[in-house]
């Protein structure tokens, strides 16, 4: 059986991250996050590009914008989406996710999943760098591993030896 090793090297590739405005107090900590994993890794900072937008649900038409550019190996979506009394977080959740899963689909372009959908800025927080981590980061490492493994699975395959 053969597998395809794990990858997380970043030099060599180019980045982008989108990342929603609102909750920025969140927003900004998850950034921190991703940069740092990404500089961790070995990607130039010329080659990590941010986009901002108003909110999570503007997240999947920029990373569309990103992906179909052709100059990215890989995405970051960052947000925070923190529920409320209305039935809005449900919405923009379903919104944001669906829309980063078409991104890919339509474009083949890894996009890495670091929107927190959490209960209360507190949980938000301890997700953005606190006591769980940095999710940011996380979605940085994802986004490398996948890149590499996309480009793995479209090279050619290596000539078998007899």
């Amino acid at each position: 059986m053969r597998s395809y090793p794990t990858e997380r090297e970043g030099r060599g590739l180019r980045i982008a991250i989108v990342v929603a405005r609102f909750n920025h107090l969140v927003s900004v900590r998850l950034l921190e996050g991703a940069r740092e994993a990404l500089d961790t890794a070995g990607v130039r900072p010329d080659d990590v590009h941010v986009a901002w937008v108003p909110g999570a649900f503007e997240v999947p038409l920029a990373a569309r914008a990103l992906a179909k550019s052709g100059r990215y190996h890989a995405l970051v979506a960052l947000g925070a989406v923190i529920r409320g009394d209305t039935p809005h977080f449900d919405y923009v959740c379903r919104g944001v996710t669906d829309g980063l899963r078409d991104v890919m689909q339509a474009t083949g372009i890894p996009v890495a999943f670091g929107v927190l959908t959490t209960d209360d800025v507190d949980q938000a927080l301890e997700r953005a760098g606190g006591a769980e981590g940095n999710k940011g980061a996380e979605a940085a490492q994802a986004a490398l591993e996948m890149a590499h493994l996309c480009a793995a699975v479209a090279a050619p395959p290596a000539a078998e030896a007899p």
